[in-house]
């Protein structure tokens, strides 16, 4: 058993040293004691599996190494254009990343991701034909018992090092220099089970406490909330755009009720967190653990929303998404939070595609189709899909660039071309949307916003520009006050929304 210990120590060392290619860098100085207890148990009950199953330690310590190094790598593409790095709650990405490569393998690398792959079932094949059985070298009784005590080391370590552990932030950034990766994916596991999202779904209070609403449910107004994919004012980042790409914008932050910056928690993707902060009124900090991604486990379990509010005041529920239903599993979890309706891609043909995703416009056409159908007030909930990226994965057309800059732009700005031709299709959405609203016999209100910056690093890195905060607008029928600019949470805006359109809250009615 003594051949067996080389493996094993050799690849617990070598877990640390790729822990080092982690972005941000880890100081191992910076790292809670319990920590490397977590870490080297994990490893240790990792190896005991491993070797139980194929019965090859330097099979199965190589096969430890490589799964680390692959969160690792999928981490840093994380990192590099999210800010973020490789969280628990990620680890369903790798089924969405099956169902849907193009919204995430681009940004690891298609060579990479095959250089990877190649080399993985490579090593397999080798070790398995050159490493022999352990199993039938030593004896069964030997090797399960070696087993075991290998597992019941890990098992040791592990809880040591889980008893009274170190502060979590869930700062992402902080816990994964202070716990490693996988002393960061335990302790985030940990506060999952201290905060079961039952309870904390049953708990969270209803932040619209609507009160009694007297106008006649057929003349309430239709609501629209649009949240456009990857939407903000781009002029931030450069000023030499021509102003016809966001003309219909700039028009309605003119005659708006109320606009201005959107003070975001995502950087370039993580639309639920933006989302269901909107939808539920609630702020990250009252999620714990389950703010990173609140429809994995929390949502699920019914939360007050601005849907299920309306809905108690005569309003027919409606989101409108042209993606799959299934994704973010908001076929599940909108129900749960009080929508009537959930219309998917399905409901939209493949001329209604610009670029891989359904066009902005096409939206407008089925929303104000949903609108001209209506026989009871709507309160629809709209997540747009034209903008989002790989951007990089699309390619300029003839006279994009004439179009839509003042001048040309510099070289290995692409991406932001490409950004440029879907804004513009946003921006002629929020027109036909507030144009369609305005002239229904009870003028509906239009509230708009984005959910994270789109991802641009090379713009960003030429440019310097560093504010991840997005932009919104709410606007409804002419005369109904003067434009209002102030900066808000998205937590904060569905709320605005219904007191610009009418409904008070309990509390300012008493």
């Amino acid at each position: 058993m003594g051949g067996a210990l080389v493996p094993l120590v050799t690849g617990i060392f070598l877990s640390f040293c790729v822990e080092q290619l982690l972005r941000p860098r880890l100081a191992l100085g910076d790292r809670h004691a319990k920590a490397y207890a977590v870490h080297a148990g994990l490893w240790l009950l990792l190896f005991a599996f491993g070797l139980a199953l194929w019965q090859r330690p330097y099979f199965a310590s190589g096969l430890n190494v490589a799964g680390l190094l692959v969160i690792v790598l999928v981490s840093n593409a994380k990192f590099a254009t999210l800010r973020e790095p490789f969280l628990l709650s990620d680890f369903r990405f790798f089924k969405a990343l099956l169902l849907h490569p193009r919204l995430y393998l681009p940004f690891f690398g298609v060579l990479p991701a095959i250089v990877c792959a190649l080399a993985f079932v490579v090593f397999c094949f080798v070790a398995v034909q050159l490493e022999p059985s352990l199993l039938r070298q030593t004896g069964r009784s030997t090797f399960a018992f070696f087993c075991l005590a290998i597992a019941a080391t890990g098992a040791a370590f592990l809880w040591l090092g889980t008893r009274i552990p170190g502060p979590i932030t869930f700062d992402p950034v902080l816990d994964l220099k202070a716990f490693g990766i996988l002393g960061s994916f335990v302790r985030y596991w940990q506060a999952e089970q201290a905060s079961s999202p039952k309870d904390v779904a049953t708990t969270l209070p209803n932040a619209f406490r609507l009160g009694p609403v007297t106008t006649e449910a057929s003349n309430l107004p239709n609501i629209v909330a649009v949240q456009c994919e990857s939407f903000f004012d781009v002029r931030r980042v450069y000023s030499d755009i021509n102003p016809d790409v966001l003309k219909n914008f700039d028009a309605l932050i003119k005659s708006s009720n109320r606009a201005g910056r959107l003070n975001v928690a995502a950087w370039g993707a993580n639309t639920v967190r933006t989302e269901f902060a909107f939808l539920s009124g609630l702020p990250p900090s009252a999620l714990g653990v389950h703010q990173f991604n609140p429809y994995r486990k929390l949502a699920r379990h019914g939360v007050p929303t601005i849907a299920s509010e309306l809905k108690k005041h005569g309003y027919r529920t409606v989101c409108v998404h042209p993606f799959a239903a299934g994704f973010y599993d908001r076929d599940v979890v909108f129900p749960a939070m009080g929508f009537d309706e959930f219309i998917d891609v399905a409901a939209f043909s493949h001329a209604d595609l610009s670029g891989p995703y359904v066009s902005d416009l096409a939206v407008a056409e089925k929303v104000a189709e949903l609108c001209a159908n209506a026989t009871e007030p709507l309160f629809m909930f709209v997540i747009t899909m034209e903008n989002h990226g790989p951007l990089h994965q699309e390619r300029i057309a003839d006279g994009d660039e004439q179009r839509l800059y003042l001048t040309a732009p510099p070289k290995g700005f692409d991406e932001l071309t490409i950004y440029l031709r879907h804004l513009q299709h946003t921006d002629a959405m929020l027109g036909k949307l507030h144009t369609m609203l305005s002239g229904l016999e009870h003028p509906g209100w239009l509230c708009a916003y984005g959910d994270h910056v789109p991802i641009l690093p090379s713009v960003y890195s030429s440019s310097g520009f560093a504010d991840g905060n997005t932009d919104y607008l709410i606007i409804g029928p002419v005369g109904h006050g003067a434009a209002v600019q102030r900066d808000l949470p998205p937590e904060e805006l569905s709320m605005c929304l219904l007191r610009v359109a009418g409904f008070g809250d309990k509390k300012q009615n008493h």
